[in-house]
């Protein structure tokens, strides 16, 4: 028997929202089996990863402080992937743009008068920080053939130890009993929040703001026709007077400034500081994110809304049920695979045909 996937000719919002969701509940099920494996009740488990987390005003705030970055980072990410472009490193890009905004809070600390400027400041910094690092493999791709891929994962480390050093030496707080951070930043230097309770800030907005922009350019710009067509056909697009050059800078460019956007948003909105480590793998968990969401600013959203869940829900698991944390990690990896392998039947009718080995029919 062959196995043929058929590509069909038009392409069901309902099928793609309807095999999302059975993605989702089949790996709540195989999560499910796993913790009752593991000797826990999986209706206690589930309570605690998806209900409880949505009952609590303090955890509802963590969810979307969470998503924010994820959501900000996975929509820059989504122009590089529908170009058909790999930049991995939006983890070093993530920590440079913290760095880089970070290091004016550092400077300006104590500043009296005018200080409006500070923060506008750390932010368009910590945006130009991210693009220039993500120029990086953008230019060694265009200029050398260089592979991407390698080259932005590989900067990733050299952003982590740039950060360490950074907060170890030069921007250590001199006052700090030799703690590796920076001192604390001035209340001018530090994203305003939007609840009582010192807790959600304003890069949430940040977040929300560039899923729109986003959305808008991809749907109804010329940029983002060419972008979809790059993509899908760069040869096509090459006929069409499309610079495959001027594309790879430009998106590379936007993923960047959004993965250092995020960096010193978290950076002067939760954190407050530098210190050696301020992403929890942010820039790695947004590639999911942007899968998950398949490469659609409004379902990347929804996607980083539900990694949240799942992540603050794992956290709560950990500590009431004594449930590894690894085991959210794979239940977010679990997720992605079921959802790319029903992206599959959403996009293909699937044959079975008598003959010899499986093959693929493409248009």
């Amino acid at each position: 028997m062959r196995l043929d996937l058929v590509p069909r000719t038009r392409r069901s919002p309902v099928l793609d929202i309807l095999s999302s969701a059975l993605a989702f509940v089949a790996a709540v099920l195989i999560g499910g089996i796993a913790v009752a494996a593991l000797g826990v009740s999986p209706t206690a488990a589930f309570v605690t990863y998806f209900v409880t987390p949505l009952s609590e005003v303090w955890s509802l705030q963590e969810i979307a402080l969470k998503a924010a970055p994820l959501a900000l980072i996975a929509t820059g990410l989504a122009f590089c992937y529908r170009a058909n472009l790999w930049n991995i490193g939006a983890e070093g890009q993530f920590v440079v743009g913290g760095l880089a905004g970070g290091w004016v809070g550092v400077a300006t600390q104590g500043a009296e008068g005018f200080t409006l400027w500070i923060l506008p400041a750390m932010l368009i910094v910590g945006t130009l920080a991210g693009i220039a690092f993500a120029m990086i493999p953008a230019i060694l791709k265009v200029r050398l053939g260089v592979s991407e891929i390698l080259t932005s994962l590989m900067l990733v480390y050299v952003a982590q130890l740039l950060l360490d050093y950074m907060v170890r030496g030069p921007l250590r707080d001199p006052a700090g009993y030799n703690f590796p951070q920076s001192v604390g930043f001035d209340a001018a230097a530090r994203l305003p929040y939007l609840m009582d309770g010192e807790t959600l800030h304003a890069g949430v907005l940040v977040a929300f703001v560039a899923v729109v922009l986003a959305t808008v350019v991809l749907a109804r710009t010329l940029f983002g026709f060419e972008v979809r067509v790059v993509g899908a056909s760069p040869r096509a697009a090459r006929f069409a007077g499309f610079s495959d050059a001027r594309l790879t800078l430009a998106v590379f460019a936007i993923s960047g400034g959004a993965a250092g956007l995020a960096g010193i948003s978290e950076v002067a909105g939760k954190i407050g500081q530098l210190q050696p480590e301020i992403s929890p793998g942010y820039g790695f968990t947004a590639i999911i994110v942007a899968f998950l969401g398949r490469l659609s600013p409004p379902g990347i959203l929804i996607a980083a809304l539900v990694i949240a869940l799942t992540t603050i829900g794992g956290e709560g698991a950990q500590i009431d049920l004594r449930l590894p944390l690894d085991l959210t990690r794979a239940f977010q990896g679990l997720l992605l695979g079921l959802v790319l392998g029903a992206d599959v039947f959403a996009r293909y009718h699937v044959t079975l045909v008598p003959g010899g080995p499986s093959s693929r029919t493409v248009p």
